[in-house]
């Protein structure tokens, strides 16, 4: 089931898959996005993605209710959604050259479409991947679009049933997808761990029999960490150069540091994971030696009874196991033996 991507590998013998998301983090400067290029690569993650879209692919410019965020709790209150899409859209001059500093950096790189013009425009750079967002996830239309290619297809389940995503994994699958990544997504932003509900991801995978990940919009690295123990093999995080700078996504997005922190730590929780093992491990087995085994602790001559007080179950481990004992006691002994002598069967008889 492993995915390749250009030089990476995706899939559970391999380190989680890393994509920092910029978004609309650049905050309308150029200068910034490829800054943010340089500081994902510097900090190992193994892709950076961009959205592609324009404010006028997205939505209407209409002073109507239904355009307008009215939601006290959401990040972009009081603005239009085409206010929005203007302030956070990468414009499409830049692609190439974000797209082409993040692969002199080694990152792949790729980006989100929004509708089937992205998907042409992105062909034209010959992007590896895509990646399909939440909000987009019940746009068949677009998802056999992104599809066709024939690259691998990242998809975000926010929001979506059960019955969605055997529909959008229907559709990707019909119109030629044969790499597909689901991601558990939280469409809240921030998301909190507690609506995170990352125990959803070994279902996925066994559900729809596909690579599973995380789009994670929570504060932090944690539940993206948790998520490898769960089978995750991809995690996407938005990233920004400081949080204090501002910017559509900030606020939820890490910072350099904690991009360094996520590759890392999802790094140790996939080694971690290893193989069911019981036993001691080759690194163990000098460590046996200081495990309890039974000692003779005071002075015997031979014929003497091995009683509760001249044997006993001790550090180190050179003698016999501890779960003879009770076999032992009130044995003889067939020579003098003295204290701190490690118990032998060839005491006995």
């Amino acid at each position: 089931m492993d995915i390749k991507v250009q030089s990476k590998q995706i899939g559970a013998d391999h380190p989680p898959f890393i994509i920092a998301e910029m978004s609309g983090n650049h905050n309308q400067s150029l200068e910034r996005a490829l800054e943010i290029v340089e500081q994902a690569a510097a900090s190992g993650a193994h892709a950076l993605k961009i959205q592609t879209y324009t404010a006028d692919t997205m939505t209407l410019d209409h002073k109507g209710k239904d355009f307008q965020i009215k939601d006290s709790e959401s990040l972009w209150n009081g603005k239009s959604l085409y206010q929005l899409y203007q302030e956070a859209y990468t414009p499409w001059d830049w692609h190439e050259k974000i797209f082409k500093r993040s692969r002199e950096l080694g990152m792949i790189a790729f980006s989100t479409p929004f509708d089937e013009t992205a998907v042409d425009f992105l062909e034209s750079l010959n992007v590896p991947l895509y990646k399909i967002a939440s909000f987009e996830n019940t746009d068949l239309p677009l998802i056999r679009k992104v599809a066709a290619t024939g690259k691998p297809v990242i998809i975000s389940t926010g929001m979506a049933t059960v019955g969605e995503i055997e529909e959008m994994v229907e559709a990707a699958e019909g119109a030629g997808c044969k790499d597909l990544v689901l991601l558990k997504c939280t469409s809240s932003y921030p998301a909190s761990p507690a609506n995170s509900n990352i125990s959803t991801i070994p279902h996925l995978k066994d559900l729809f029999n596909c690579q599973v990940g995380l789009s994670d919009h929570t504060l932090g690295t944690g539940v993206a960490v948790a998520s490898v123990a769960l089978g995750a093999t991809v995690i996407e995080k938005h990233f920004t150069l400081k949080r204090e700078d501002g910017g559509v996504d900030a606020k939820f997005s890490l910072e350099p540091t904690e991009m360094k922190s996520l590759v890392e730590e999802t790094q140790r929780a996939w080694q971690a994971l290893g193989k069911v093992s019981y036993g001691p491990t080759a690194s163990e087995k000098a460590s046996g030696k200081y495990r309890r085994s039974l000692y003779i602790t005071e002075d015997l001559k031979a014929g003497e009874y091995l009683t509760k007080e001249n044997l006993r179950a001790i550090r180190p481990g050179f003698g016999l196991p501890p779960h003879y004992y009770d076999v032992l006691l009130g044995k003889r002994v067939n020579a003098d033996v003295r204290r701190g002598t490690p118990m032998s069967w060839d005491f006995i008889g």
